[in-house]
């Protein structure tokens, strides 16, 4: 049995999910990294993507706009600015997301703003590829 770290996913809103976690691979701002029991101390910031969270008694996908995580060897804590788990959602919720982050490309005045709604809509795109 792989060993286990305390994974805590927040939202404005609430607590997505606290679990005891196998791995998790997270869509960090210097690509992806996942994160295991004793995983070195890191603080990332979140590009828009998939979270992917192993348990023993589950795997779930969550989709993140934006956030923050921190590891140290037990723990992983994320901050998410919008976060939502993908199989619980209803999918005119993901044309919703899809909409505002459309709306976001337009008003974005950074190139680097640009590329993450980009990258946002990227990924919403496929999600909806999926749900359909």
């Amino acid at each position: 049995m792989a060993g286990t770290f305390k994974f805590e996913l927040v939202s404005p809103e609430r607590i997505l999910m606290s679990v005891d976690a196998e791995q998790v691979i997270v869509p960090g701002a210097e690509g992806q990294f996942t994160v295991f029991q004793g995983h070195a101390p890191v603080i990332s910031t979140l590009l828009p993507g998939v979270i992917h969270v192993t348990t023993e008694e589950f795997k779930k996908a969550i989709f993140v706009r934006s956030g923050f995580a921190e590891v140290t060897a037990d723990q992983l804590t994320i901050l998410a600015e919008r976060a939502f788990i993908i199989d619980e959602v209803d999918p005119r919720h993901l044309d919703d997301e899809l909409d505002m982050a459309q709306n976001a490309l337009d008003s974005a005045d950074t190139d680097d703003a640009r590329l993450h709604v980009t990258r946002a809509i990227e990924q919403l795109k496929a999600l909806i590829g999926e749900a359909a």
